[in-house]
């Protein structure tokens, strides 16, 4: 193999063979475009085109790294039997929530990794298959809840975290289930507590609805609104929205003697599709066919004059 101790920098066009789709490159890759360890070093060097991230492990920029940057980075630097779990594999799923301050690692029990600023690594024994999400290995949605959710205190953020796959749809109680009670059972008391006290229909709602709509044909919706008139004042509230025909579909708002919104929502020209939490789970299929119909109905009639506003809560 030839190798080149020239500094001239190397042009990114000349590694984009070598390379990952985010930029980053360790050693092995570069001996492969002829790039000697010391040309690396150098080209890494304060003021140079290139920066390090970990030992052996460069960006072919001199930018501070993204969160997508680091994940390939770190995946260069502890080998292809990694896996991401955590905060950043929720987020591969498409789940909205906020990056953690270390990416967590899952690894081999028989590896014995170094330790790298802002990476959590765990061993384990029952390492995952991996989910591949745009060139990099995941966890499922299951275990990256439950590994966030094992090194949580506080029994509310635990209930949180518990349910964020829930609510998006990405899995069912019996899978976080079955995922518990095969991993490590430090830390999951409060966990396996959190799930004996979900309310199947109420807490699975949002997540059922997100399987419905995936089966149909529609955009979209605004997720947890309040339906205001043109003046503001609050007329009812949605569970999910399509503001560009003016359709609001409730599954989960209580729909006793005393809520009259839907009356009012009516009253103004919206479309509204009602259905119960059991519906969702019973009868997905008729539930799509009806929502179908409905934004049907609403797109072929003038749009109502209400404007929507978000709501704090679930959200999509």
């Amino acid at each position: 193999m030839t190798t080149t101790t020239s500094t001239r920098a190397v042009a990114l066009s000349d590694l984009s063979a070598f390379a990952s789709a985010a930029g980053v490159i360790d050693l092995k890759r570069l001996r492969s475009a002829g790039v000697s360890n010391r040309r690396a070093a150098r080209l890494a060097r304060p003021g140079g085109p290139w920066r390090r991230v970990y030992p052996g492990v460069f960006l072919i920029q001199d930018k501070p790294p993204t969160r997508l940057q680091l994940l390939h980075a770190t995946i260069a630097r502890y080998g292809p039997t990694a896996v991401i779990t955590g905060a950043d594999a929720l987020r591969a799923h498409g789940v909205a929530h906020p990056c953690t301050d270390e990416i967590h690692l899952l690894l081999p029990h028989y590896r014995r990794p170094g330790s790298e600023h802002g990476v959590l690594t765990s061993r384990t024994a029952r390492l995952p298959e991996p989910v591949v999400i745009n060139g990099l290995p995941y966890t499922s949605p299951a275990r990256a809840a439950l590994d966030l959710a094992r090194r949580e205190m506080d029994p509310a953020a635990v209930e949180r975290l518990v349910t964020l796959p829930l609510l998006w749809g990405l899995c069912d109680r019996a899978e976080l289930v079955t995922e518990l009670d095969a991993g490590n059972q430090r830390g999951s008391a409060t966990v396996r507590a959190v799930l004996r006290a979900l309310d199947d229909h109420e807490t699975f709602a949002h997540g059922h609805a997100l399987r419905i709509l995936r089966e149909t044909p529609l955009p979209a919706p605004q997720w947890n609104v309040s339906v205001c008139d043109r003046r503001g004042r609050r007329i009812g509230t949605a569970d999910a929205w399509w503001d560009e025909v003016g359709l609001a579909w409730r599954y989960r708002t209580a729909a006793g003697p005393t809520d009259f919104s839907h009356l009012a929502l009516t009253a103004t020209g919206t479309v509204l599709m009602r259905c119960t939490p059991q519906q969702l789970h019973d009868t997905p299929k008729g539930v799509a066919r009806e929502l179908v119909r409905a934004y049907t109905q609403a797109a072929r009639t003038p749009r109502p004059k209400v404007h929507a506003v978000y709501r704090s809560g679930t959200a999509a």
